[in-house]
């Protein structure tokens, strides 16, 4: 499922909301004690001893004993498009291959959380995105009966608790291979909104019906947890045992329906120009209309409706886990082939409304799914059903087997995003069965990674954004989150669920494979896990088993660390020291591992000769204890050491990250001559103090959507910031400045605020902060001279009078500002300054630059107004 990020709480950090909260919470930490690593606990070998058996090897194999259940479904229904209903009828084969004779069987009724009495209706608020927002009556069950060793069919004993229903069988089902019938007949109301994940949207041109969780099925029982009886409450997903289906959907004839699978009967229900064009598709790799706009509507005249004015669809799918469907009047469609290994092929089709059919929308839909599956199948595993289908509907994002549904109205790079996401989810967990249930992290999380290394591939990275992930530890180690390792109906808070189910995971693989093992074992390890589980149930304990083996590396202290617990990672340069005070005996560089989590060490080491060497230092030094000496061999005196010189890591604290031994000033340059010089180098102290307002308006871009941040500023004590979404015309985050009067608000809501967070605030008001910085109450040091990529910086620490500590960079040779970095009590904010343009006599840098949230985020200035007179109402 697509998790949508919530903007408001990612833009916060463009202001260094969340920055501040979490460095000072840091800040104190490390206050009380120097470290908080435990070798003893990070390298214990106590870990997972107990959840091996003969189900379930040491090896990350399916055990000898390994058993599944198998389940076959024949499924005939009609769509009600008068009643927005559903009636239907399923027919069950349940396979008992356990070694046990069951009592008892226990299947999905996941039509009922949308009634008002339901568990997940209690748990979410109508409003929440797993609320119910339409109350239904769940499924109406007309007839539950059951045959049973090749007997006749006879009503079953059952009973119905929430999205569960228990038959109680007359007489055991035996075990090794015995099966049984099930035969329920049903019907439901289809709720316009069914959690994001299935139900009903009007369009132009029609209503588009997006069917899921639209027929009972089978619990899975396995060896872990038996019955596996978790009901259906919303965040938590789907454990379906794998099976064959068979099913007919009969809906009004000017309908295209379309499902998971083969459609079984074209000649029946697709007009002969259909039935062509699909066949130039399955042999073109350029997309193909196999619908336009006016053969949509004109296909009401072209049918073969029976004498209801109904079609019967025919569908069939083998080794899968679930199957979906959806149907309309209103549909655009297009398909291309999908070229697989091995010579083999399947079909990419796209259905959706006029609203978005234009190139920069659904138009290129169907190119993405053909590449996106094409990347997936030839690095990971063959995709394994006939046809793939996207269907623009209502639904953010939503994944079934052969079949997604995505928003109709996302376009470009969301579009790419949510579908690359969705048919990724073919691999995990339709083709690798795990519990989504109770592990959220092992489809989410895995197929978010597998999505990344595919966006970096499509069409030479279009949509591929480079990622500081250095600098995403502030969000993936806050100390509100819960471990990975948690029930996703108990994580609950949708912005925690996007990081520990979504992009923590995520980047766990990442750095597994780019930081720890290399791509090479990395890859051979997960496609092993891979092909070992496909199309059975892997628990945690498999996939860590299997790459543990497969990689060969024990790898225990990365799960314990990264899944297992919040723990967090926060490595810094504490000194460098001379042996016998000579840098030509050569250097000890302390390391001091500050947190629970280890990681390995990366060291770029600069000496004064300008020579720089890269050392790579194994997780085992951290096998001493937090602190660790570096012996490195020297020529001349280092004037740098930084770890993670590529922010391949997330860390909690960058800063501590480098150690820069500066170079001395000039003599005569102080702290006060360089300001100076930076104020004259602009514009001069007349011009600058005549400034009594200035506005501004810059546009950014953050994965693929266009932001505007405007900002005003008057008379040093009245400050405006909003961030918005044109093309939503929606306000995320306003702040406002009055005087001593702050406030903020988010999506409309006001923000309390306590008073470091005004101080934050309060800070932006200043026009030009170097006129105050030689006034009484600051203190500037010159701290010496750094180099920057061949630059030489002057490095400027200013002390404000309430204690705030920060570092402004000022190019020796222009003296301009080229960086400003606040440290200590106002958290660990880098903003870079570039492109400077004189507007009004007054040089403005129109480039920057703020890295937050593991990406650098550019701004640009598109308009700016000094001195035009703004208005005192904008700040009420």
């Amino acid at each position: 499922m697509k998790f949508l990020m919530n903007f408001s709480a990612f833009l916060l950090l463009i202001g260094g909301f969340t920055n501040h909260v979490v460095a000072q919470e840091n800040t104190q930490l490390n206050k009380e004690q120097k470290s908080t690593f435990n070798k003893y606990e990070a390298f214990s070998p106590l870990f997972m001893t107990d959840q091996v058996n003969g189900f379930h090897s040491a090896t990350g194999n399916p055990g000898s004993e390994y058993w599944q259940n198998r389940a076959n479904y024949k499924i005939k229904a009609t769509l009600d498009t008068i009643h927005q209903k559903i009636d239907g009828s399923v027919t069950i084969k349940y396979i008992n291959n356990s070694p046990y004779n069951l009592e008892f069987l226990w299947l999905q009724l996941d039509q009922n959380t949308f009634k008002k009495e339901s568990r997940g209706s209690a748990l979410y608020p109508a409003n929440d995105r797993n609320g119910v927002h339409t109350y239904t009556n769940g499924y109406e069950l007309k007839n539950v009966a059951i045959k049973m060793d090749r007997g006749s069919k006879q009503k079953a004993d059952y009973i119905v608790s929430d999205s569960r229903l228990q038959i109680r069988l007359p007489e055991t089902l035996k075990a090794k291979g015995k099966d049984m019938e099930i035969t329920i007949n049903y019907s439901f109301d289809i709720p316009e909104h069914g959690k994001d994940r299935m139900g009903r949207v009007l369009t132009k041109n029609g209503w588009i019906y997006t069917l899921a969780q639209w027929y009972p099925r089978m619990e899975v029982m396995d060896e872990v947890d038996g019955w596996n009886t978790l009901p259906y409450l919303g965040t938590g997903e789907f454990y379906l045992d794998y099976g064959d289906f068979d099913y007919e959907i009969t809906a009004p004839a000017d309908m295209i329906v379309v499902g998971s699978g083969l459609l079984q009967n074209p000649k029946e229900v697709l007009t002969q120009y259909e039935q062509k064009q699909l066949e130039k598709a399955q042999k073109s790799d350029k997309t193909v209309s196999i619908q336009s706009v006016k053969q949509m509507l004109d296909r009401a005249d072209h049918h073969k409706a029976d004498k209801n004015g109904m079609l019967t669809w025919h569908f069939k799918i083998e080794q899968s886990r679930d199957i979906s469907w959806a149907a309309s009047n209103a549909f655009i469609w297009d398909a291309a082939k999908i070229n697989l290994p091995k010579g083999k092929t399947a079909l990419a089709q796209s259905l959706y409304p006029v609203e978005n059919s234009g190139i920069d929308g659904y138009g290129r839909s169907t190119e993405y799914i053909k590449n996106s599956i094409e990347l997936y199948s030839n690095k990971w595993f063959s995709y394994t059903y006939p046809v793939a289908t996207n269907v623009g509907a209502h639904e953010g994002g939503m994944e079934y087997p052969g079949i997604v549904f995505c928003n109709y109205k996302s376009k470009g790079e969301n579009l790419w995003g949510v579908i690359n996401h969705e048919f990724g989810h073919n691999w995990f967990p339709m083709v690798v069965g795990s519990n989504e249930r109770k592990f959220a992290w092992m489809d989410e999380g895995f197929n978010t990674f597998i999505n990344d290394v595919d966006t970096k591939e499509f069409n030479n990275g279009e949509y591929y954004h480079t990622a500081d992930l250095q600098s995403m530890g502030i969000r993936l180690f806050n100390e509100q989150l819960d471990p990975v390792f948690t029930v996703p109906d108990v994580i609950h808070n949708q912005g925690n669920l996007g990081v520990e189910a979504y992009y923590k995971p995520s980047t766990a693989l990442q750095i597994l494979r780019n930081t720890v093992l290399g791509q090479d074992r990395f890859d051979y390890a997960f496609k092993t896990y891979i092909k070992r589980w496909a199309f059975k149930h892997p628990t945690p304990w498999d996939f860590f088993n299997t790459m543990n083996s497969a990689a060969g590396e024990d790898l225990t202290w990365f799960w314990k660390g990264w899944f297992m617990n919040n723990w967090k990672l926060d490595q810094a340069v504490e000194g460098v020291k001379y042996v016998k005070g000579d840098p030509k005996n050569g250097a000890l560089i302390t390391l001091l591992n500050k947190n629970k989590m280890a990681m390995p060490v990366t060291l770029k080491i600069t000496e004064a000769n300008n020579t720089t060497k890269t050392v790579k230092l194994p997780v085992e030094v951290w096998m001493t204890g937090p602190e660790y000496v570096y012996n490195y061999e020297s020529t001349t005196k280092i004037i740098s050491v930084e770890i993670d010189p590529n922010h391949e890591v997330p860390d909690l604290n960058p800063a501590n990250n480098t150690l820069t031994v500066l170079l001395d000033a000039p003599a005569g340059i102080t702290a006060k001559s360089v300001i100076n010089n930076y104020i004259q180098t602009i514009g001069g102290q007349n011009k600058l103090a005549n400034v009594k307002d200035i506005a501004t308006s810059m546009n950014t871009n953050i994965q693929g959507t266009a932001i505007k941040i405007e900002t005003m500023k008057k008379d040093s004590n009245k400050y405006f910031m909003s961030i918005s979404i044109p093309a939503s015309n929606q306000v995320f985050v306003k702040y406002v400045v009055n005087g001593d009067q702050v406030s903020a608000m988010s999506n409309g809501v006001v923000q309390p605020l306590d008073t470091k967070q005004k101080q934050v605030i309060l800070k932006e008001v200043v026009i030009f902060p170097e006129l105050e910085y030689v006034q009484k109450g600051y203190k500037t040091e010159l701290l010496g001279v750094q180099v920057t990529n061949g630059e030489q910086l002057y490095v400027v620490k200013i002390t404000s009078p309430n204690g705030d500590v920060s570092k402004n960079y000022y190019n020796v040779t222009s003296g301009l500002k080229y960086k400003h970095e606040a440290l200590g009590k106002t958290g660990n904010s880098i903003t870079e300054y570039a492109d400077y343009k004189t507007v009004d006599g007054i040089k403005i840098p129109f480039t920057q630059t703020s890295n937050n949230f593991g990406q650098n985020i550019e701004m640009k200035i598109t308009e700016i107004k000094i001195n035009k007179g703004i208005a005192d109402s904008n700040f009420k």
